[in-house]
C-alpha cells in the first residue's frame, strides 16, 4: 500500500534526465523523451533564446518599457506548453513571455503589454493563454477556476498554472493550492525557481525542504525537477498533466534553475549577488546540454541547426520590425474600457483629459 509519503513528497533530488555535460541517466518512471521530441525541443529553445535576446535589445532601444527575460531558463518555458494539448491552458507570469509565444501567441502580441499599449496584446480565448500577470500568484486563483469550471462541464481539460519562487511566498498560492485540492481540479503548479524574489534570495524568503514540499499541506502531490534539462521537464511535467488529465488533481512541480540576468533592466543584480555565484549556472545551460546530447546521439545535423537558427533569425525580424513604429495611441481609451457604464468620477476624469489635450492642440 501507497504511504501518505510516498503519494505526495517530492523526490530527494531534481528529477534529471540529461545532465549538464549532455550524459543522460536513468530516473525511473521517468523517461528520456523520444529523439523527434527532444529535436523539435531544440528548435524552440533556439527560438526562445533569440526572442529574450532581441527583447532586451528593444529595451535598449526604447523600444520596449521593460523585459523579465527568461535567459537561461528558456528549457522551462519551452516544455511548460510542449506538455500541453490544443485545449488546455496556460496561465503565464510577466517572466512568461517565451511561454506565451511558443504557445502559438504572435510575438508582437505577446510583447504588447510590456511595450505599454494594452493591458494585453492577445486574445486569450484564441491560444487558451490568459493575460500575462504582473501582480505576483494573482493568476493561480484564476486558473485554478478555470480548471474547476472545466471539470464541472465534463472537459478534460488541464491548466498549466506557472508561478515563480517569490510567489510562493503569496497568499494566493497557498489559496489556490488549497482550493484547487479539495474540488480535485485539473491544474498543475510549475514552480520556476530561479533563486530570486528580485533581490531576495530564496534562503530569506522559505525555509520549507523545497517548494514542492509545500504541496503536502494541503494533499497535494509534488515533484522536483532540473529546471536546466528539457527532458527531465519533459518527462516530469508530461506525467503530471496526464495525471491531472486523469483525474488524479492537482499536481505541484518545482523546477530548480537560475535568473542568470538581472530581474528586468530596471534592476542592478550586481548591487545583491556575486559574478562567482552566476558562472557555475552558465555552464548548466539548457541548450548547450540539450546540444551535447543530440549530438552523441545522432539527429543534430548542420541541417537542423540550420533551419533552428533560420527560424529565430525570422522570429528576430518580426520583433524589429514589428516594434520599431511608434504605436498611435487614443487617450480617450482609458476610460472606455473599465465599466459598461461609466461612473461619473470616470466621467469628470475623461472630460478633464479633453480639456486638457484641447489645450495643447490648440
Amino acid at each position: 500500500m501507497t504511504t501518505v509519503e510516498e503519494r505526495l513528497l517530492p523526490s530527494a533530488e531534481p528529477v534529471c534526465l540529461i545532465d549538464q555535460y549532455g550524459v543522460p541517466h536513468d530516473n525511473p518512471p521517468y523517461e528520456l523523451p523520444a529523439r523527434e521530441t527532444l529535436l523539435d525541443g531544440y528548435t524552440q529553445l533556439i527560438k526562445g533564446r533569440r526572442f529574450n535576446e532581441q527583447a532586451s535589445a528593444l529595451v535598449r532601444q526604447g523600444r520596449l518599457a521593460v523585459y523579465p527575460s527568461s535567459f537561461g531558463q528558456e528549457a522551462c518555458q519551452i516544455a511548460a506548453t510542449m506538455v500541453l494539448r490544443e485545449g488546455d491552458w496556460l496561465f503565464p507570469t510577466y517572466r512568461d513571455s517565451v511561454s506565451i509565444m511558443s504557445r502559438g501567441v504572435d510575438p508582437i502580441e505577446t510583447l504588447t503589454l510590456l511595450r505599454g499599449d494594452w493591458h494585453s496584446g492577445y486574445d486569450p480565448y484564441e491560444h487558451k493563454v490568459a493575460p500575462q500577470s504582473t501582480p505576483l500568484a494573482t493568476q493561480l486563483p484564476h486558473a485554478v477556476g478555470v480548471a474547476h469550471a472545466a471539470r464541472l462541464k465534463g472537459e478534460d481539460t488541464v491548466v498549466m498554472a506557472l508561478v515563480g519562487d517569490g510567489g510562493t511566498s503569496e497568499g494566493d498560492f497557498h489559496e489556490a493550492l488549497n482550493f484547487a485540492a479539495v474540488f480535485q481540479a485539473p491544474v498543475v503548479f510549475f514552480i520556476q525557481n530561479n533563486e530570486y524574489a528580485i533581490s531576495v534570495p530564496l534562503a530569506k524568503q522559505s525555509a520549507a525542504p523545497s517548494l514542492a514540499h509545500k504541496g503536502i499541506g494541503y494533499g497535494v502531490p509534488g515533484e522536483r525537477a532540473d529546471g536546466n534539462d528539457l527532458a527531465g521537464l519533459l518527462a516530469v511535467l508530461g506525467r503530471a498533466v496526464e495525471k491531472a488529465r486523469n483525474g488524479e488533481g492537482p499536481q505541484l512541480i518545482e523546477a530548480h534553475t537560475y535568473r542568470v540576468q538581472a530581474h528586468t533592466n530596471a534592476d542592478d543584480a550586481t548591487r545583491y549577488r556575486e559574478d562567482a555565484e552566476v558562472a557555475p549556472w552558465l555552464d548548466r545551460d539548457p541548450i548547450d546540454r540539450l546540444v551535447k546530447y543530440l549530438s552523441e546521439n545522432g539527429g543534430l545535423d548542420d541541417a537542423v541547426r540550420q533551419r533552428a537558427e533560420e527560424n529565430a533569425v525570422r522570429i528576430a525580424a518580426q520583433l524589429r520590425d514589428g516594434l520599431m513604429p511608434e504605436p498611435e495611441v487614443e487617450p480617450a481609451e482609458l476610460f472606455a474600457y473599465l465599466y459598461a457604464e461609466q461612473t461619473q468620477q470616470l466621467r469628470e476624469q475623461a472630460a478633464f483629459l479633453r480639456d486638457e489635450l484641447s489645450r495643447e492642440e490648440a
